[in-house]
């Protein structure tokens, strides 16, 4: 049976969270999206709250057990809701808020518990793209050698979100560049360690609160204790896969804040519709409404579209279902629609859409970037195709 209705644990954490957004990050959205580079101090408040949990694991032979309480909520859906509502207010403050990096993502899922007594009070960023390597992560080039009782790496990490801000990195390397996608793992290196250095910043067209940098690995040595998960090649890509998986949370995570982002451009452009004396009537057959109001309704279809996929797979994580292709479809509809609900609006909006004096025109640069990564809309048709039409990804061409 689908329960459409928000439980009440749900609705409180959501209304938590938006008083929040709406005291702490929306105020402070315009000043530090023109202060780019600058650490938001007022995100200090979060440092030592415990954003990314670590998720339950089953023991061996144990079943998994489906919640018999509709109303209890999940770690990942109570996620889900709590980005979206922080995007609602900024989305990148939401990335600039200590302790919540997609690093601290991988951290929490495949760490020994050794492993997440030493890192998982850290910032931890996610470094995964290179100059040659970006959708496709299996084609990764930087190199993790083992030497004695430490892995030396070697390589260039490019657009690692929150890089001058974290206390620590996780970074994808392949221990055998024969092997593919099975020599790929992935360690954590400490800032500030000999060989790890950042090069540069970026200056973005959205997301601007959030940091974004490149890395140079040259020489890094690591203990050898700093890989995650394990250090084994197999002649399979199950390992690879293993890390992969960290996608299938964080995706959701992607397209929540898409969410955020378009739902706080309609609540700003029906505002202002009202404002205008064009009050909005649901009775109504939208091909009897105004064209702005057509729009605004269509707009508002693909937001609640975006939402019903997003909390799909985010469910189905917190009740041990494989959710690949739910994740995927969740990323890439609400990537691209929410690129739309924003265009969209501030063309609603008219010349006020394109000026500073509201948020539009910011909320319509930082959502472009929110169709690109953790994997572009074209790569996650790719997913959604292969596991649709049942194809491998030589078969998929």
């Amino acid at each position: 049976m689908a329960f459409l209705e928000p439980p009440p644990d749900l609705i409180k954490v959501r209304e938590g969270m938006h008083n929040v957004s709406a005291s702490m990050l929306r105020p402070i959205a315009r000043k530090y999206d023109e202060e780019e580079h600058t650490y938001p101090k007022e995100l200090d408040a979060f440092r030592g709250i415990q954003v990314m949990g670590r998720p339950k694991k089953k023991k061996d032979g144990e079943k998994k057990d489906k919640p018999k309480d509709p109303n209890k909520i999940g770690q990942n859906l109570g996620t889900i809701v709590t980005v979206e509502e922080m995007c609602w207010g900024d989305c990148g403050l939401m990335l600039s808020i200590p302790n919540a990096g997609l690093g601290n993502a991988a951290i929490a899922a495949v760490a020994t518990d050794e492993q997440l007594e030493r890192f998982g009070k850290k910032w931890a960023a996610m470094a995964i793209t290179e100059a040659e390597s970006g959708s496709d992560a299996g084609s990764i080039s930087t190199t993790a050698d083992l030497d004695g009782d430490s892995w030396v790496l070697n390589g260039e990490k490019i657009f690692v979100t929150c890089a001058d801000r974290c206390d620590c990195v996780v970074v994808w390397a392949t221990v055998d560049k024969e092997a593919g996608k099975a020599g790929i793992k992935s360690f954590v290196v400490e800032k500030g360690t000999p060989g790890f250095t950042l090069d540069h910043l970026e200056h973005k067209l959205g997301i601007r609160a959030s940091d974004t940098g490149t890395f140079v690995l040259n020489n890094c040595r690591i203990p050898k204790e700093n890989i995650l998960g394990s250090p084994e090649v197999k002649q399979t890509t199950e390992g690879f896969k293993g890390v992969m998986k960290t996608f299938d949370n964080t995706r959701p995570m992607v397209a929540a804040m898409s969410l955020g982002v378009a739902r706080a451009s309609l609540d700003l452009t029906r505002e202002k519709l009202e404002q205008a004396g064009e009050k909005l009537d649901y009775s109504k057959n939208p091909n009897n409404c105004s064209a702005r109001q057509k729009d605004y309704y269509m707009a508002e279809a693909t937001l609640e579209a975006m939402r019903l996929l997003t909390w799909r797979a985010a469910w189905m994580a917190d009740n041990g279902d494989f959710n690949n292709l739910e994740a995927s479809m969740s990323k890439a509809k609400a990537g691209r629609g929410g690129t739309l609900i924003t265009q969209k609006c501030s063309e609603i909006l008219g010349p006020l859409g394109l000026t500073t004096k509201e948020l539009s025109e910011k909320w319509m640069r930082d959502s472009k970037i929110l169709d690109i990564f953790e994997g572009t809309g074209q790569i996650q048709h790719l997913i959604i195709a292969r596991n649709v039409l049942k194809l491998s990804r030589s078969q998929l061409q």
